[in-house]
């Protein structure tokens, strides 16, 4: 599945790491030839895992601080995990980031969720990490993506509909 299509359906997935997780609200894709992306000039060694088996997760530290969490979608192509509505574990997130907003953005939902740079390249199905896809297909929103200096004009960052907790408002 590329990263477009999966990126969609991860909307309404429950994502739990070490058990504590809750449900995803927003993602962003990004493909092998976008510009963007980690993968656009090749795998190195700091984007290893995004070439590698579908389904692993990508971890990685943005701006030297905060860790992304992405999923692997195919060779070159990754989700990027932008948002949960936490419900399992709240009290030890809560103890994690010491402020009530928990996972509303990629930095804030990693340290709540404890996800730590050695994830990076595990599976997505094990007890560590888990994300199991929900039967429902929830409403989306569609945006650009955020937080990105190229190809921002592409709309590939969804959100679920009627739930609060984004990282950042979707466009009317």
């Amino acid at each position: 599945m590329n990263a477009v299509d999966l990126a969609r359906r991860l909307i309404g997935a429950t994502l739990l790491v070490r058990g504590a997780g809750g449900t995803i609200i927003e993602t962003e894709a990004y493909s092998r030839d976008d510009p963007a992306s980690h993968s656009f000039r090749g795998p190195t060694a700091r984007n290893a895992s995004m070439f590698g088996p579908a389904g692993h997760a990508y971890v990685y530290r943005s701006y030297g601080i905060h860790l992304c969490l992405n999923v692997v979608a195919r060779p070159g192509e990754a989700v990027l995990i932008r948002a949960l509505d936490p419900t399992t574990g709240i009290e030890a997130m809560a103890a994690r980031r010491n402020s009530p907003m928990l996972c509303n953005g990629p930095g804030r939902l990693t340290q709540a969720l404890g996800v730590r740079s050695d994830d990076d390249g595990m599976p997505l199905d094990g007890p560590e990490l888990f994300i199991g896809l929900s039967p429902d297909r929830p409403d989306l929103l569609v945006g650009p993506r955020i937080g990105i200096s190229r190809a921002q004009d592409l709309p590939w960052r969804f959100g679920m509909a009627g739930v609060r907790g984004h990282s950042r408002p979707f466009p009317p």
